[in-house]
């Protein structure tokens, strides 16, 4: 089925607690209406994952802006980015700190700078440059991560307390994609990365071609999952590749995950979006929290 206007977004692929299920969902719904209500009033599909991300990284219950998780040395570092599909326009940001929504910024880079990503404290002074607020780092830190950080920390130096819980540990990004009445596309993620990674770290959320692209002419496309991966096997411009070479748009999203597990052993999940506005996605891990509105809808689909 094609939609005239349409969103599709995720809040991160991986093992979720239960006691965080109907957070998650909310989540996205959330999200997936805030955006769908851009489009309906006209705004653009840019607009319309800026708004939805935005719902995302202000929720503690994801991955991404206030709730992310503690890289090694216990600070939030934040990576995100932005692709439009009727020019290839695209801004990025990597390992920022103390930017509540990092997806305004890498938004800011794309129309305001003639770069595509920029990084860590001087992504943070063209912030400022920009008018974009600051916060303190410190500020974007929850309980539920620290305690989350300090388990961790204290399996790494005592074996006999095993590997830290595969179900505790989120896999990245929430990310997504959307088309506009103009039959425009976009895509979007933001994510705090990987829980106890090395400061500096930088994943597929913020690279093109990998965790995200978009082009009107092939489609849109979000991953999620462990980024070291997503980019050895170009993941979002991979799962287009296959959409473009005939497979329907589900296909084409199980075909970039069977790619990922095949090449790497990775898991992860992927959003996608056809030129026409059909929606598709796949995921590899116990859960991946997403939701979708388009035009006949009076509200969002939610699964996980």
């Amino acid at each position: 089925m094609s939609f005239l206007k349409a969103i599709l977004v995720h809040g991160g692929a991986w093992a979720t607690p239960d006691g965080q299920v109907e957070s998650h969902r909310q989540g996205v719904e959330r999200a997936a209406r805030v955006g769908f209500d851009v489009l309906r009033g006209g705004g653009s599909a840019v607009d319309a994952v800026v708004e939805a991300i935005r719902v995302m990284e202000a929720d503690p219950a994801f991955n991404a802006g206030r709730g992310a998780v503690l890289n090694e040395a216990g600070e939030v570092e934040l990576d995100a980015a932005i692709m439009e599909g009727a020019e290839l326009a695209a801004g990025a940001v990597a390992a920022v700190q103390g930017i509540e929504h990092p997806v305004d910024l890498a938004r800011r880079v794309m129309e305001r700078s003639p770069h595509v990503l920029l990084v860590g404290a001087g992504a943070v002074a063209f912030a400022r440059a920009q008018g974009i607020a600051t916060c303190p780092p410190k500020s974007l830190i929850v309980e539920r991560e620290r305690e989350r950080w300090v388990k961790a920390k204290r399996s790494e130096k005592d074996p006999t307390l095993g590997k830290f819980p595969v179900a505790l540990d989120p896999a990245d990004t929430v990310g997504a994609v959307a088309r506009d009445e103009s039959g425009h596309l976009a895509a979007a993620t933001s994510t705090g990365g990987t829980l106890l990674k090395l400061p500096g770290r930088v994943g597929d959320s913020p690279l093109v071609g990998c965790g995200l692209y978009a082009d009107d002419r092939l489609g849109a496309a979000a991953s999620t999952g462990w980024g070291e991966g997503i980019i050895r096997v170009v993941m979002a411009r991979s799962a287009l590749d296959f959409l473009g070479s005939g497979s329907p748009v589900t296909e084409a999203a199980r075909r970039a995950i069977d790619l990922l597990e095949s090449r790497t052993g990775g898991r992860g999940g992927i959003i996608l979006m056809a030129p026409d506005g059909n929606l598709g996605f796949a995921f590899s891990t116990p859960h991946m929290a997403h939701a979708y509105h388009t035009d006949g809808m009076s509200d969002p689909v939610v699964g996980l």
